[in-house]
C-alpha cells in the first residue's frame, strides 16, 4: 500500500482494506479480489488427543491475557472431550506489520467489545501479552519451543508444514475446521453488500453454513488510470487470467477461488481502468474474451466446483 500510495509500483497487493485515508492519497484505487485466504489457530500440546475447538471470546480472552491456562473453564467447557494439561497458556503473535494480523485482529475485532476497546484491529497492534515473532516462520518457531503455546499463521502455511489448527466457531454457532472449501464459503451472499464495485468488505465472522469464520479477501490494488499502456494491458491480463483459468492453481497452493459470481463482479470493475495520455479503456470483458464472458455470466465456469464442506463442521451443542 505504502509503494503504491509512493507511485513507485503498478500495482499492489493486500489482505488489508485500503482505508478512506489511503483513498484519499491513491484516489480511486480499485481493489480487486483474486482468492480467499484464512488465518488459523495452531498450538503445541503434546500428546493431545482430539482437535481443540475454541469460540471468538475465548480466542480474545487468551490473547488479552485474561485466560492463562489451558485448563480453563471457558477452554474446557468448549472442549468437553479433551483431557487438557496442567499447562500455562503462551500467546505467539506477529512483531511485524502484516495482512496476516489485520484479518486475525478484525475478527477479535467483532467479536469482542472488550478487544474492540482495548486493541482493536490493524496490520500492527499493541498487543497486551504474548511473544513476538516475525512471520508465519517466526510464530511457528516459538510455538514449537514452547509448550503450551498457541499462534495464528495463515491457512497455506499451516497446510505446507502440517501444524496442528483449532476448529473456530463461526456466526452460524459451528466450529469449522479450516479448508479451502469453508474459506469460499465464508464469501457467500456478500455480492448484495457490494456496492459501486467497492470489494474493501470484511467477511470475518461469516454465519453461511459451513464458512470458516477468520477468512479474507486478497487484493490486488490496480490504479484507475495507467501512463503506459504497454504495462496496464499487460496487468490486466494478468488479473484475467486470475480469475478466468487460475482457480486450480489457487487451489494447489492452499488458497480458495472465489465464486463466478464474484469473478464476474471483479472483471466487470476493471472497465473503468485506463491508460495513455488520452485514457483510453484498456480492456472491455465483453470485447476482449466474450465466450469466457458468457460462461462466467451463466454462473459456471469450467472445472468450477461448489462450495462443498470439506472438513467436518460442528453445531455447538
Amino acid at each position: 500500500i505504502r509503494q503504491m500510495i509512493e507511485g513507485t509500483v503498478d500495482f499492489g497487493a493486500t489482505d488489508a482494506p485500503l482505508t478512506e485515508e489511503d483513498l484519499d492519497r491513491i484516489p480511486g484505487t480499485l481493489s480487486i479480489p483474486t482468492v480467499l485466504g484464512a488465518v488459523v489457530l495452531t498450538y503445541n500440546l503434546p500428546g493431545l488427543e482430539g482437535t481443540v475447538r475454541l469460540d471468538g471470546e475465548t480466542i480474545a480472552g487468551i490473547f488479552l491475557g485474561e485466560i492463562t491456562r489451558w485448563r480453563d473453564p471457558r477452554i474446557r467447557r468448549l472442549n468437553p472431550d479433551i483431557d487438557f494439561p496442567d499447562r500455562d497458556i503462551i500467546p505467539v503473535h506477529r512483531s511485524d506489520g502484516s495482512g496476516t494480523t489485520y484479518v486475525f485482529t478484525d475478527f477479535l475485532n467483532e467479536i469482542s467489545p472488550s478487544w474492540r476497546t482495548r486493541v482493536g484491529r490493524g496490520n500492527a497492534v499493541r498487543w497486551p501479552t504474548g511473544l513476538g515473532a516475525r512471520g508465519n516462520e517466526g510464530v511457528t518457531g516459538q510455538i514449537r519451543q514452547a509448550p503450551g503455546g498457541i499462534g495464528y499463521v495463515e491457512q497455506v502455511f499451516a497446510r505446507q508444514n502440517n501444524l496442528p489448527v483449532a476448529q473456530v466457531q463461526n456466526g452460524r454457532g459451528e466450529f469449522v475446521t479450516p479448508s479451502i472449501a469453508a474459506t469460499t464459503a465464508a464469501a457467500g451472499g456478500l455480492l448484495e453488500r457490494v456496492v459501486n464495485d467497492d470489494f474493501r468488505l470484511s467477511i470475518v465472522n461469516s454465519d453461511a453454513e459451513g464458512a470458516y469464520p477468520i477468512s479474507s479477501w486478497t487484493y490486488l490494488l490496480v490504479a484507475p488510470q495507467m501512463r503506459d499502456c504497454t504495462r496496464a494491458v499487460a496487468l490486466l491480463e494478468v488479473i484475467r487470467w486470475a480469475l478466468l483459468e487460475a482457480e486450480g492453481d489457487a487451489r494447489d497452493l492452499g488458497y480458495a477461488p472465489l465464486t463466478p459470481e464474484i469473478r464476474i463482479r471483479a472483471l466487470e470493475a476493471m472497465k473503468v481502468v485506463t491508460c495513455g495520455t488520452d485514457r483510453r479503456p484498456v480492456l472491455d470483458p465483453e470485447r476482449d474474451f466474450a465466450a469466457e464472458w458468457a460462461e462466467l455470466s451463466g454462473a459456471a465456469l469450467p472445472g468450477a466446483e461448489p462450495a462443498v464442506q470439506e472438513d467436518p463442521v460442528e453445531s455447538e451443542g
